[in-house]
């Protein structure tokens, strides 16, 4: 099915079970431990072998030797994999860095062994015998140094965000130097670390020279075509699965080590072997989200009207890598004759910066929200008011591409009324409560939707259920409920009739769980396969196709009614299609839009914050499931607490890696540090998007927290902060004096 004109009115617009509050259908087997994750597939890899990686101690240089004799010769061990046996290997498309390192090393913790064994702990134990001695090199590891001669590089995340190395409108320089009102300020937001709950997990089995992988990933279609480059064997040969996934974020969206370690080690063995990344590796040997160094210069009229803005955002990788794109927001939230974006990129040798939750928006808007806050205050404007003040329809860089739609102002407005605004001082440390200095903090939510090709598989069995079948991933977001309300609202069945299989490189390619345009695509693609077999029922059953309507498991047209089940009497019926692409995501802006609102309290002793209050107002298009797309927005809201108040990888700028890389040291947010959340979702259906008419919102709840608790922690204490986390010391000696 294309999708090239507004959807008009369709069999979803009934609603009778899309965009209704529904419970996940993974739900009971999640919470009673029987859904199989990528480690636990014994049922199908019976009497699996254990492998255990061995990561690089150096950050750059080359493996002189590996003593191996002691560890092949530990009790239950049955094999060892280096770069020395494990033949020729090819990098993925979508790797920076190779993920067997070996002779050279391109960074800390990169994978140079496997070693496998009966048990477990026979594997963890032998690896503590090998032996290897490095030939270690200087590296590039500061990126304020390397920033300094950094080139402009443009940049795309794969997910919907992508800007030029550098893109003028106007004149910036002439429009900000005659503004009456300037601001030119510096923000820095460190490297951030997944810490998912479920760890890179790989199990692999050979059966002759076919290989079958159950792998922790985001993307089936991606991972497979990646797996099959690097061991130099057809795609077909593989069959690569992923049906529960714990937890994702960007982190999964590519090949990992421990894929292609658990293939390489099963070959190897001759048995299938599973392989879980110890934690401590994750924060270097994995991806994770680059550090920014962004300046923000902003000019307007004494009324608040922006005349020139620039956002620059430097940031780094490794060799071949690209920018973390910042400033991707800042080309689209307001509006502005003057702009100037730039990325610069910086190449250094710590392990590879990608994709994590909202790559782009998610540090570019900490910044850029605590900017327009530090402006606001300069005009003597209400933060919210100066906003709605700079509100734009159209593209500011394509004025004649208007947004398909954009609520921003009433996301700002609204929430501004339902959280209490009205009764923020306006003035920084004015109140307090105890010893609390209590404050009120906003920010603006943003994120690209994107469209992707998505295709899926529905078949009518003979007792009248409902199967689909696609290789879209559900990595915690509820994506089998979505598929599963959109099959039902299509066929008019209920959704204990539908049985949705996910994630399996033998089901119909879907457009993958990232960048938040996973639901709204994926739904889409089962909606294409349901209106080809609704056809098939019509003209099995005789109805015209045009004239009919599904509803209560019956097919009714004219003074028929039919059951549905009746069409597959004779043998199932199945239909197979996807959903592509026009040119209107290219006529029109599609986008999503938001407001966050928070109140902090701020220890006038310590300098401690806690939240106190939390409410996220959203405009993202048809909600699928507001029970799901809830959930999703305050894990997202939790997300973005993380980001404002504690995550921080601490680079060791000596001999390159992350020094906190595991969780006693990488701090997150937990139950007792996150207050009441409140989620607001306007009433919304974006006909340009798709015929679901939905956009994503899972980014969409994490864009702009940082910086509202950032806002909120300024308001509370009248000290700002611009470099992120806003840990206690970065205010505790200039917080007001205690009476």
């Amino acid at each position: 099915m294309k999708f090239t004109e507004p959807a008009g009115t369709n069999p979803i617009d009934r609603m009778t079970v899309v965009g209704r509050a529904q419970d996940r259908i993974d739900g009971p087997r999640k919470t009673t431990g029987t859904a199989p994750y990528a480690y636990e597939r014994h049922a199908d890899a019976p009497d699996a072998a254990y492998g255990w990686i061995i990561g690089a101690a150096i950050a750059k240089g080359r493996i002189r030797s590996i003593d191996l004799d002691d560890a092949r010769g530990a009790p239950g061990v049955l094999g060892i994999v280096t770069a020395g046996n494990a033949g020729p290997l090819a990098k993925g498309n979508f790797n920076t860095a190779k993920l067997l390192g070996g002779p050279e090393v391109d960074h800390y913790h990169q994978v140079i062994a496997i070693v496998v064994a009966k048990t477990f702990e026979q594997a963890r134990a032998a690896a503590g015998l090998v032996r290897v001695d490095y030939d270690r090199a200087s590296g590039s590891f500061d990126l304020d140094s390397a920033l300094k001669t950094a080139p402009l590089v443009g940049g795309d995340s794969n997910e919907g965000n992508k800007a030029p190395a550098a893109d003028r409108v106007g004149d910036f320089e002439k429009a900000f130097a005659a503004a009456p009102v300037t601001l030119d300020a510096a923000y820095t937001t460190p490297d951030h670390s997944h810490a998912m709950m479920e760890p890179f997990a790989s199990t692999a089995m050979w059966k002759g020279d076919e290989l079958h992988i159950w792998t922790s990933n985001q993307m089936i279609d991606w991972g497979r075509g990646d797996l099959a480059k690097t061991l130099g064997i057809a795609k077909d040969k593989i069959r690569f699965m992923s049906p529960y996934v714990g937890g994702g974020f960007g982190g999964k969206l590519f090949l990992r080590a421990d894929a292609i370690m658990a293939a390489l080690a099963a070959r190897d063995v001759g048995r299938a072997v599973k392989v879980a990344m110890q934690r401590p590796l994750m924060a270097n040997n994995s991806t994770h989200r680059p550090a920014t160094r962004q300046r923000i210069r902003i000019g307007a009229a004494k009324d608040g009207t922006i005349q020139a803005i620039a956002h620059e955002s430097g940031s780094g990788d490794l060799p071949g890598g690209g920018p973390e794109t910042a400033v991707n927001q800042t080309q689209l939230l307001y509006a502005g004759p003057n702009r100037l974006t730039a990325m610069r990129l910086a190449v250094l040798n710590l392990p590879e910066g990608n994709s994590m939750r909202a790559p782009g928006e998610a540090p570019g808007m900490m910044a850029l929200e605590i900017a327009m806050d530090e402006m606001a205050e300069k005009l003597g404007m209400d933060p919210v008011a100066f906003r709605v003040k700079n509100d734009t329809q159209v593209d500011p860089q394509k004025p004649d591409r208007r947004f398909s739609q954009r609520q921003l102002v009433r996301c700002l407005e609204e929430g501004a009324q339902r959280f209490g605004w009205s009764r923020r001082h306006a003035k920084p440390g004015q109140v307090r409560d105890g010893r609390w200095l209590v404050g009120m903090g906003m920010a603006a939510a943003f994120r690209n939707h994107i469209n992707r090709r998505s295709g899926a598989r529905v078949t009518l069995q003979s007792d009248g259920r409902v199967l689909v079948e696609t290789d879209m991933t559900d990595i915690g977001t509820g994506s089998y409920t979505i598929i599963a309300q959109t099959a039902a609202e299509m066929m008019g069945v209920g959704l204990d009739r539908v049985e949705v299989r996910l994630g399996d490189s033998a089901y119909p390619v879907s457009a993958g769980s990232g960048g938040q345009f996973g639901a709204a695509n994926a739904t889409a693609g089962v909606y294409a396969a349901c209106v080809k077999l609704r056809e098939a029922v019509a003209q099995t059953l005789g109805f015209n196709s045009a004239d009919i309507a599904f509803a209560g498991g019956q097919v009714s047209g004219g003074n028929r009614s039919v059951p549905l089940r009746d069409a597959a009497k004779s043998a199932p019926l199945t239909a197979e299609d996807k959903i592509e692409f026009g040119d209107l995501g290219k006529t029109f802006q599609l986008s999503t839009f938001g407001s966050h609102f928070v109140e902090v309290g701020v220890d006038a002793y310590t300098g401690v914050v806690r939240l106190r209050r939390m409410l996220a107002v959203c405009a993202a298009g048809r909600i699928l499931n507001p029970k799901a797309a809830r959930s999703q927005v305050i894990g997202a809201m939790t997300m973005g607490v993380g980001s404002a108040l504690m995550e921080e990888l601490a680079v060791d700028t000596r001999f390159g890696f992350f020094v906190n890389h595991d969780l006693a040291g990488y701090e997150v947010p937990v139950h007792a540090d996150i207050p009441h959340q409140e989620v607001i979702f306007l009433e919304e259906a974006d006909d340009k998007a798709n015929p679901m008419k939905a956009k994503g919102v899972g980014e969409l709840g994490l864009c702009g927290v940082g910086a509202a608790v950032a806002n909120a922690v300024y308001n509370a204490t009248g000290v700002r902060v611009r470099d992120y986390p806003l840990t206690l010391e970065k205010h505790l000696d200039r917080l007001p004096e205690i009476a």
